[in-house]
């Protein structure tokens, strides 16, 4: 399913599991090989798409040979190319269709969705999320009892994210309504906040900040807003909650758990929260021995209810055992703990990026690089944003005694790669650090950050357009 935010997104992924199929929603700014990848790796035969982004699919659709059926949402192009598959329209499909009422509802155990992750130690992973976890997940955000009809969630995120699903979801549980937008916009987010009468919302903390940094309005503090979810919290979160008039809650996820911390009324910006009930944590060693109160360790995760975490990876028995070894799920997180309970989020042991609310896979950035004739090798690496979180640094070494013009490259991977993955920093260097045994020493190039040769994107005006999560 490749489709923007909004009902007929949320109609197909309800639709597909009331079938015992699995949806697979594909992040709207895959292209190229990325797409031909999740395409094949999910091995579907069906795929529903709007017009949109017909192109891309078309561009990659001879190599994707699993597929029997394109479903376009919208009018279909007058002219298609050859193509081993059918494509039909909106029309065409449901002709002669009735309601599927003879179905019984999905149990806990079924698998809601395969979402895949950001691949950050090689191909991306299609994790199995079952129902029981997705119903974990929304009312781990906030208590279902602090809810009633009267409710209504701003959900201005992607359909193939879960923080997209678990919003709805709560809604659902508790007869009220959601307000689903495309992409967050800070100029619009009160204004529909005010005109839908929205009542819960979850901000990225690059939204946060953005709507922070507007000038004060005497309005602020009467939206309808009641609970904010913040992710992570900005510093200023007391601020925020005084001035628009909000309680303010954080709490830690992944798409493979089901928001095992929490907490509301933060004391402490730099906390993710609690265990919350029914969640096992740990924070352990390589060798999944538990670490002292406040050393740095990795995150382990296991509930009592089954099938609150996810069922493994599709088709990757290998990753699943891995990730599952022991009776825990290894988040690859780490983490620090105090005497009190409360767990701070330290750094990844997984080599992950994240940009403006996207998983960015630094295997992934590197083997689009590595693609043009004038890279001999390259490294990404995350590099702190001035918004909160991170922005995305390549390092290159040069394949020939020319070297590389950091804005041609650019240039090059802008069509090749989804908006995200673009790279703000390019760094021309003559050789990468190496381990002795021959591996990148990305913990020098991380350290190192942005440098005086440190070419940035931003500064010289090449800056793509902005990312669904991203505000104008």
């Amino acid at each position: 399913m490749m489709l923007p935010s909004g009902i007929d997104a949320h109609a197909v992924w309800l639709g597909i599991g009331w079938l015992r199929a699995l949806e697979v929603p594909v992040n709207t700014q895959y292209l190229g090989t990325m797409l031909q990848y999740v395409v094949d790796d999910s091995r579907a035969e069906v795929m529903v798409i709007s017009r949109r982004w017909l192109d891309r699919l078309i561009a990659v659709g001879p190599a994707c040979t699993g597929l029997r059926t394109v479903v376009v949402l919208d009018d279909l192009p007058p002219t298609l190319p050859p193509l081993p598959f059918e494509v039909v329209g909106r029309a065409e499909f449901l002709l002669g269709s009735e309601p599927a009422s003879h179905l019984p509802e999905p149990e806990p155990w079924d698998i809601a969705s395969v979402l895949y992750t950001s691949g950050t130690t090689g191909p991306s992973k299609g994790v199995l999320v079952p129902w029981a976890q997705l119903h974990a997940t929304a009312v781990g955000q906030v208590p279902i009892e602090d809810f009633d009809d009267h409710d209504v969630a701003y959900v201005p995120f992607p359909s193939y994210h879960v923080s997209a699903k678990g919003p709805l979801y709560l809604m659902l549980l508790c007869d009220g309504a959601a307000v689903v937008r495309e992409q967050f916009s800070t100029e619009e987010f009160l204004h529909d906040v005010a005109e839908h009468g929205c009542t819960y919302g979850m901000l990225i903390f690059a939204m946060a900040r953005f709507l922070h940094d507007q000038p004060p309005r005497p309005e602020d503090a009467a939206t309808p807003l009641e609970k904010v979810v913040m992710v992570p919290p900005i510093p200023e979160v007391h601020d925020f909650a005084r001035r628009f008039g909000v309680r303010v809650g954080t709490l830690y996820n992944m798409t493979e758990i089901s928001v095992p911390l929490v907490t509301w009324d933060i004391e402490d910006p730099a906390s993710c929260g609690r265990v919350r009930d029914g969640y096992e944590l740990r924070v352990v060693d390589e060798h999944d021995r538990e670490v002292p109160l406040g050393e740095v360790g990795e995150l382990l995760v296991r509930s009592d209810e089954p099938w609150t975490l996810n069922a493994g990876y599709f088709g990757m028995p290998e990753a699943t055992a891995r990730a599952w070894r022991n009776g825990w799920f290894h988040t690859g997180d780490g983490f620090r703990r105090d005497a009190a309970g409360n767990h701070y989020f330290v750094d990844r042991f997984k080599d992950t990026i994240r940009r403006r609310g996207e998983n960015v896979s630094s295997t992934e950035v590197e083997a689009i690089v590595a693609t043009h004739p004038g890279v001999a090798e390259c490294a990404a690496v995350a590099v702190p944003s001035e918004h909160g979180e991170d922005e995305v640094k390549v390092v290159v070494v040069p394949a020939g005694e020319e070297g590389l013009d950091p804005a041609e490259l650019i240039g090059y991977l802008e069509p090749r790669m989804p908006r995200f993955m673009v790279p703000r920093y390019v760094e021309v260097v003559d050789e990468l650090p190496k381990t002795p045994t021959a591996k990148v020493r990305k913990v020098e190039l991380r350290a190192a950050g942005v440098t005086e040769r440190t070419w940035d994107r931003t500064l010289a005006g090449a800056r793509p357009a902005p990312t669904p999560s991203e505000a104008p």
